[in-house]
C-alpha cells in the first residue's frame, strides 16, 4: 500500500509539472469548468437573495388576519384585538390595520412605470413590527400628507428622498423619512397613516387586513381557532413569517429549477469537452505510460494520477469561478416583481454557495478524467509502446 501510494504521488507530481507542456488543451478544460461554475454560483444567488427577503419578512409571532370577504372595519378590528393570544401594550392589543393601495412611478434605473405598494398602518406599527427602524428623518405625524419611503424604495425610484414631494392621486405626499424592516419586503413600500390614506381614497373605515402581535408563536393555533370561528368575524388568519416564506417557496422553487436544467445542461458539454481533452493528453503521452508500466509503475497509481489531473483542472476552474463570483455578484442590487409591485433584494453569494459550487468543480473534474484514466491504467505496457 505505501508502494502504491508513493507511485500516485511521484506520478501525480510529473503530472502536474508536466501540465506547463499541455497549456493550451488544459486552459480550454478550465475554461469549461469556469463557465458552469460561474453560472451555476450567479442563478443561485439570485435564489438565495430572493429567498432572504421572504425569509426576513414576517415574524411566526405577528398573525395577519384577513376577511374572507370584503374588508375588515372599526368594529372587527376591536373584535380580533380582544381575541386570546394577543400581546397587550400601554395602549391595549398590539396590532394595527392596514389600507392598501399602490403607486406607479419611473424607476430610477429605467425611467420606466414600476409599482410600488403604499401602505396605510396604524399607530401601533412599531410595536406590531418590532424590526422597524428610522434610519434617516422622522416618522410622518398622523393626520397630515406624509410618508416614510422604505430602504429598497428610495434605491428603485428618483424623488423619494427625504425632503421630497410624491404627487399622487392628487395629493403631494412629503417624504419625511427612511426605514429599514431587516431587510424583509416591506424595506420595498411606501406607509404613511392609515386614516390619511383611506381619505384619499375614499375608503374611510376600511382595512386590507390586519396584524396582530402575539404573545408567542406558540400562541398562534389557539389565535387561530379562536378568530376563525368567532361568529362575529368571517376571517381567516396566518402566521406573517410563515404566510412571506410560503409566497416566495414558487418563484425560489422556479429559480432554483432552471438553474439546475442550464448547470446540467452546461455541466454535461464541460465533463465531455474535459473528457476529450484528456483522451488526447493520454494519447500524447503513451511512452511516458509505456516506461511507467515497464519500470514497474502498477495500473492503480496512474489511474489515480489522471484522475487527479482532472479533479485539478475542475478546481482551477471552479475556485476561479467562485472567487470572481463573490467578487461581481455578491451584494448585486437588483429587483424583481413580488407581493404584487416591485421588490428588491441583493444577490447572495454564501459561503455556503462557494463551498458547493467547488465541489461541483471536483464532480465535473473526477469524471472528466475517469474515463481517460481508465483508458490510461489499462495499457499494457506492448500497447502502449505500440500506440506510441
Amino acid at each position: 500500500m505505501a508502494t502504491g501510494l508513493r507511485q500516485t504521488v511521484a506520478i501525480s507530481t510529473w503530472n502536474l509539472r508536466s501540465m506547463r507542456g499541455r497549456l493550451r488543451p488544459s486552459a480550454v478544460a478550465v475554461a469549461g469548468f469556469f463557465g458552469v461554475v460561474l453560472v451555476f454560483v450567479a442563478v443561485l444567488s439570485i435564489q438565495k437573495g430572493f429567498s432572504a427577503v421572504f425569509d426576513n419578512s414576517g415574524s411566526d409571532d405577528v398573525a395577519i388576519v384577513s376577511m374572507n370577504n370584503g374588508t375588515l372595519d372599526g368594529n372587527a378590528l376591536h373584535t380580533i384585538g380582544q381575541v386570546p393570544g394577543v400581546a397587550q401594550g400601554p395602549n391595549g392589543p398590539i396590532l394595527m390595520g392596514t389600507f392598501l393601495t399602490s403607486a406607479q412611478i419611473p424607476t430610477r434605473s429605467s425611467g420606466l412605470l414600476g409599482t410600488v405598494n403604499f401602505r396605510g398602518v396604524g399607530p401601533q406599527m412599531p410595536a406590531v413590527w418590532n424590526k422597524f427602524h428610522i434610519i434617516q428623518g422622522r416618522m410622518f405625524k398622523p393626520g397630515l400628507d406624509e410618508i416614510i419611503v422604505g430602504k429598497s424604495t428610495e434605491r428603485l425610484f428618483p424623488g423619494l428622498s427625504v425632503g421630497d414631494v410624491l404627487k399622487w392621486n392628487h395629493h403631494d405626499w412629503k417624504v419625511v423619512g427612511i426605514f429599514t424592516m431587516n431587510g424583509g419586503i416591506h424595506e420595498s413600500e411606501i406607509l404613511t397613516d392609515a386614516n390619511q390614506l383611506q381619505a384619499a381614497y375614499n375608503a374611510t373605515n376600511s382595512y386590507a387586513n390586519s396584524y396582530v402581535r402575539l404573545t408567542s408563536a406558540d400562541a398562534f393555533a389557539a389565535f387561530k381557532k379562536a378568530v376563525e370561528h368567532n361568529p362575529q368575524l368571517s376571517v381567516t388568519a396566518v402566521q406573517e413569517g410563515a404566510n412571506f416564506r410560503d409566497s416566495g417557496q414558487d418563484l425560489k422553487t422556479v429559480i432554483t429549477l432552471i438553474g439546475g436544467i442550464i448547470t446540467l445542461l452546461m455541466a454535461t458539454g464541460a465533463i465531455f469537452g474535459a473528457i476529450n481533452i484528456m483522451y488526447s493528453n493520454i494519447a500524447s503521452r503513451m511512452g511516458d505510460i509505456a516506461t511507467l508500466r515497464a519500470l514497474g509503475f502498477a495500473r492503480f497509481p496512474i489511474l489515480s494520477a489522471v484522475i487527479l489531473e482532472g479533479v485539478v483542472l475542475g478546481l482551477a476552474g471552479g475556485g476561479l469561478a467562485a472567487l470572481i463570483a463573490y467578487l461581481i455578484f455578491n451584494g448585486y442590487q437588483a429587483s424583481t416583481l413580488g407581493n404584487g409591485a416591485l421588490m428588491a433584494f441583493s444577490f447572495q453569494v454564501t459561503p455556503g454557495l462557494i463551498m458547493t459550487s467547488l465541489i461541483l468543480a471536483i464532480v465535473m473534474g473526477f469524471i472528466g478524467g475517469l474515463f481517460p484514466a481508465i483508458r490510461a491504467a489499462r495499457l499494457t505496457v506492448a500497447t502502449a509502446l505500440r500506440e506510441t
